[in-house]
């Protein structure tokens, strides 16, 4: 189904084409779907989507701990053999669909399978996604206006920690910034695809291209930058060894899987939105490029930074909140940094949640044939009110620990789809291209090796049906 309808005249609807229905003359039309004004546009939101606040407050303390360079090493090449043969799939799945995850597998899947359902769970994941991730990119929001203020300024470290335990205790203020983000989002979306997000999307990803250059000299040039250089970047296989290299492989294998956020249909909708101009292999080496290179420079930003000021590059949340705010807070100059660094945060965590909302917008429309401004309408609302719960996880609700003593509501929010539905979508995109009871192999290679660009090779396959879901499975395994 995949080679068919998309010569030169208009195709017809996916469904009706693969139910050999005919359109009734009563029916209306589909509207016409839009797609991406520009390649640069796509790749762009299709690297914002996968650049998030994993990249900066993860990526470089896992590297750190890791052997600095042999963690780099074992990313990139799990990154290859891993993130870009499933975002391929992902985006075959959108692009010969031309639809959700819903439609595009309904599009394409055999009479009578049930490979669609997942499209539902996709819709689940990147929900229950948006119900944290706008609360933490709130956060951002938040820091940036205290630095703008000059609120760190001069502080001790014990009144730096205080100011993030004041913020996590205040459920309203936590709510006002959650909401300007979820605002501001579907604001953005309900401009549409090339007014809105592309528009926006290429605009600020390349304000976060220049900011992280900006940053990140900045850092080279402080006292004591070499010593953090090269304890992050130069292999260093005594530390890998203390840590144990089987526990580097797996850290690089979960972080290179982890990172494309696949699995739950965020790529996918940018999938079906693209032109047949390109090779995906081509395109996805191009995200993962982007999305690494985001990675690798937030390194370079933060271990200088940190060595340079005697301060441990901790993993999480204190490393933005409490580690890089002490370290802005005695530097000279440090308001400014500080508010240019959350800046660049805040484009990261928005640039994420413009995609995922998109996501969920086309999902809205396509199932229930809603239209734009209705979607915007129900979504805002559902989202404002989903977020409260991980908001309120930090104060009114501290006593709800789901995850064992000390742990919050965003703890188990990020653990289901993390550790859950992320891996376990990854692995139902893999099985629909590779296996005869899904889309198959030979049309999944058509898909991916149309256009100009690098193809991928039919003795792929091997791999691909084989190695590759046993990778899956012992990620999805080990998280649990």
């Amino acid at each position: 189904i995949s080679l068919l309808g998309f010569g030169a005249k208009p195709q017809r609807s996916p469904l009706k084409s693969k139910r050999g229905m005919a359109m009734n003359q009563n029916e209306n039309p589909a509207p016409k779907r839009e797609n991406f004004a520009s390649r640069l546009g796509f790749l762009l939101v299709s690297a914002g989507c996968a650049i998030g606040i994993g990249n900066v407050w993860r990526f470089p303390t896992v590297a750190g701990q890791n052997g600095g360079g042999v963690f780099v090493l074992f990313y990139l090449i799990f990154l290859l053999a891993m993130g870009v043969p499933v975002l391929t799939m992902e985006l075959a799945v959108g692009r010969a669909g031309h639809g959700t995850a819903t439609q595009a597998y309904r599009a394409l899947e055999k009479q009578g399978a049930k490979w669609h359902l997942h499209g539902y769970l996709c819709l689940l994941g990147c929900c229950m996604l948006m119900m944290y991730y706008t609360t933490v990119s709130g956060w951002m929001l938040a820091y940036f206006f205290r630095f703008v203020k000059g609120t760190f300024t001069g502080l001790a470290a014990d009144a730096v920690s205080g100011v993030y335990a004041d913020l996590l205790a205040d459920p309203f203020e936590q709510i006002v910034w959650m909401a300007i983000t979820v605002l501001l989002g579907f604001f953005v979306c309900s401009r549409g695809l090339q007014n809105g997000i592309e528009r926006i999307g290429k605009w600020m990803m390349g304000a976060l291209f220049v900011l992280i250059l900006v940053l990140a000299v900045h850092s080279f040039v402080l006292p004591g930058a070499g010593e953090g250089l090269a304890f992050y970047l130069l292999p260093d296989w005594n530390r890998a060894a203390e840590m144990g290299i089987g526990n580097v492989i797996v850290a690089a294998m979960n972080q290179a899987f982890f990172t494309l956020s696949l699995g739950v249909g965020a790529m996918e909708i940018f999938g079906s939105y693209m032109s047949r101009d390109y090779t995906l292999a081509g395109e996805s080496l191009r995200i993962c490029a982007l999305d690494t290179c985001v990675a690798i420079c937030s390194g370079l930003i933060i271990f200088p930074a940190c060595f340079s000021y005697g301060v441990s590059p901790d993993a999480g949340p204190k490393l933005i909140f409490i580690t890089l705010p002490n370290v802005f807070a005695n530097m000279t100059g440090g308001r400014l940094w500080g508010t240019l660094f959350f800046v660049f945060m805040t484009f990261a965590s928005f640039s994420t949640i413009i995609a995922v909302f998109q996501n969920i917008l086309a999902c809205l429309q396509e199932s229930f044939g809603w239209s734009l401004k209705r979607a915007c309408a129900v979504g805002t609302v559902f989202i404002l009110l989903a977020s409260v719960p991980c908001i309120l996880g930090f104060n009114l609700w501290s006593g709800v620990q789901p995850m064992g003593p000390g742990s919050t509501v965003l703890d188990a929010e990020d653990f289901l789809v993390s550790n859950l539905l992320l891996p376990i979508g990854s692995l139902i995109y893999l099985l629909f291209c590779v296996t005869r009871w899904g889309w198959g192999f030979d049309n999944y290679l058509t898909e991916a090796n149309t256009g100009k660009g690098l193809r991928l090779p039919r003795w792929f396959k091997p791999y691909f049906s084989v190695v590759l879901p046993l990778l899956i499975v012992f990620i999805l395994v080990q998280g649990l």
